[in-house]
């Protein structure tokens, strides 16, 4: 005699990674306000970008030669591995993440043009920039109606641009 599912609920079969991760990030977060999260994660995003981008790069002798020691830093590095993770979930996607960086990147060096001139350190904006938009992305959080826990938090981190990056194709009928 078969058993019939005694839960009631069953979870969709998906194709690829990226449509998991979306539904439990819908299940997760799909009743709060989308737009808050967007503007949360993009300075969330953009603060850590910031730190990772400050933190000293060796001066290698060959690039001072090349004059291409300002084109390398730990940003560099950070920006090649979000992409490439984002890529090898969604490609349409990760396009639209890489020109949300490259716009990031324009302010962050603006920043630094500012702290040239006698303004504030990139790293205290950025580190401020950082805590506030975490602290109001762990409130929001918290205020969803079934409870987080850190794993729901770091997947909205890392996944979260994506995942707000499918609403806007999704609602512009573009496909990922």
């Amino acid at each position: 005699m078969n058993k019939k599912n005694t839960k009631g609920t069953k979870q969709p079969e998906f194709s690829r990674p990226v449509e998991k991760y979306f539904y439990e990030l819908d299940a997760t977060f799909g009743g709060g306000s989308k737009s808050l999260y967007a503007v949360c994660l993009a300075f969330a995003f953009f603060g850590i970008m910031g730190l990772i981008w400050m933190i000293p790069f060796p001066q290698f002798d060959f690039l001072v030669k090349l004059n291409m020691h300002t084109f390398l830093n730990w940003g560099s590095f950070f920006i090649a591995i979000a992409i490439y993770l984002y890529l090898k979930l969604s490609p349409t996607l990760s396009y639209a993440i890489l020109f949300s960086i490259a716009a990031m990147s324009f302010f962050i060096v603006q920043l630094e043009y500012v702290e040239r001139d006698g303004g504030p350190s990139v790293v205290l904006v950025c580190t401020m920039i950082s805590i506030i938009s975490l602290s109001v992305l762990w409130v929001l959080a918290k205020r969803e109606s079934k409870p987080i826990s850190g794993n729901d938090f770091i997947k909205l981190l890392t996944v979260g641009p994506i995942w707000l990056w499918s609403k806007v194709f999704d609602k512009l009928k573009i496909k990922y």
